[in-house]
């Protein structure tokens, strides 16, 4: 409890320092002229619906978190946690294209907080939850906060990044990645020693969230009014025929059809894994479970830099393929070499995200709500089905045998190879 405290001193300093840089860059913008407010690249908005990205990430990590302990409690069954999995990535997945292309249409500055009292909701509900349809709608609700979060936010950290897309996109996935590592370790440190009622801390997380996106809310809505009768920027980045288009936009699903239903072994089932196959308690699963999601963070730093430096194509295909042969060393190791393997399949596979999401932005340019939209959906609802799915699998056959059926899914990535070369470099 005493790191928890610790823990909420440490967001509100962080969202006051947050809301401070805020402030200072919305009194600026009265003296900046408007090129240099739509061309510049806005660090404070980054780092701030980057953080935003964490409280929201921190929130969903929760779910697969309390798995082993409720899993317990109301005797569930893997092919249950599989539909609980199901149902969050679901409902998380299925909103997100139509409310980026709702958005596109007629952004909505303020539809961030509206999602993020939707995930306060499902904390709450899920505090007192005691049976499985109950943990059913409670991940539903935090779901839908997600599915409204992420495709406005994507918007955001495209708007703030002054031409430097995918280092933008980095700094808003990790975020959202190091809140889903701190998830587990959160939840090891205040839930576990306690009871399934100490989620209800978690409302802090939710407040700050609030807090943070009030404030991003109204840079948005004033850079809007800025943006208004303007021509979009970064819009000619390619010629490519409509049909090469779709082509593309294929591939880039198919790649994240792999990526996600194997991270769906990962993020669901790896605790169970490792707690049947090395006799490890549910904290000490848990605290393994950490070093693989910090590593993914890592990896995401990494991808959206590094595509913007040697071309995003060749990003996406090494973090997919490359991942293949550690994933398919990943069942026949070791304690040790198991996390040594996590360390290294977290950082390579993780860095394709931003990539492939500034890809696929770059390639339909002028629906950027829609298309970061159908990608996180399309991403939440592969994770959704290969977790149900692998439940089942799991319940007929064995957990670790899972594993070993999942560890030739990165293989698919060699199908990058026939994604066309865009422009390395935005000017």
């Amino acid at each position: 409890m005493n790191f928890a405290i610790k823990f909420c001193f440490f967001a509100v300093k962080k969202s006051i320092f947050a809301v401070s840089k805020l402030t200072t860059v919305q009194n600026q913008s009265a003296t900046l002229n408007k090129e240099d407010l739509l061309n510049k690249t806005v660090y404070s908005i980054l780092f701030s619906i980057s953080f935003a990205h964490l409280l929201n990430d921190l929130i969903q990590a929760i779910i697969p978190s309390i798995y082993p302990i409720i899993k317990e409690s109301y005797h569930l069954t893997f092919s249950q946690i599989g539909l609980i999995t199901f149902a969050f990535q679901f409902s998380a997945s299925i909103f997100q294209p139509l409310v980026g292309y709702y958005t596109d249409k007629n952004p909505k500055p303020f539809s961030q907080i509206y999602g993020m009292l939707f995930s306060m909701a499902g904390i709450i509900s899920i505090s007192f939850a005691n049976n499985f349809y109950w943990i059913i709608a409670s991940v539903v609700l935090i779901g839908t906060g997600s599915s409204i979060f992420h495709p406005e936010s994507a918007r955001i950290s495209n708007l703030a990044s002054g031409g430097k897309r995918g280092l933008a996109q980095s700094i808003f996935q990790v975020g959202g990645n190091f809140g889903t590592a701190l998830g587990p370790l959160l939840v090891a440190l205040i839930v576990v020693p306690n009871s399934q009622k100490y989620i209800l801390w978690f409302v802090i997380v939710a407040a700050l969230g609030l807090l943070i996106l009030s404030k991003i809310a109204f840079w948005y809505k004033e850079h809007l009014v800025f943006r208004k009768n303007k021509v979009q920027p970064f819009i000619d980045l390619h010629n490519l025929p409509k049909k090469k288009v779709q082509i593309s936009i294929a591939i880039l699903l198919i790649v994240i059809f792999s990526k996600f239903f194997y991270s769906a072994s990962l993020s669901s089932y790896y605790q169970f894994y490792i707690i049947d196959k090395f006799g490890l308690t549910i904290k000490q699963a848990q605290f393994h479970m950490f070093i693989y999601l910090f590593s993914y963070a890592v990896g995401t730093i990494l991808g959206g830099p590094l595509g913007d430096k040697i071309g995003r194509k060749y990003v996406i295909w090494l973090s997919v393929f490359g991942a293949f042969p550690f994933a398919l060393a990943l069942p026949y190791v070791n304690l040790f070499w198991t996390d040594v393997l996590m360390v290294v399949i977290g950082i390579i596979i993780s860095s394709a995200f931003p990539a492939i999401l500034v890809y696929a932005q770059e390639l339909v340019p002028k629906k950027l709500g829609m298309v970061s939209g159908l990608f996180y959906g399309f991403a939440f609802g592969m994770g959704a089905l290969g977790s149900a799915l692998l439940g089942k699998l799991a319940d007929a056959t064995s957990i670790q045998y899972v594993y070993h059926v999942c560890s030739f899914l990165p293989l698919i990535g060699i199908i990058c190879y026939f994604l066309p070369n865009l422009k390395k470099k935005i000017d």
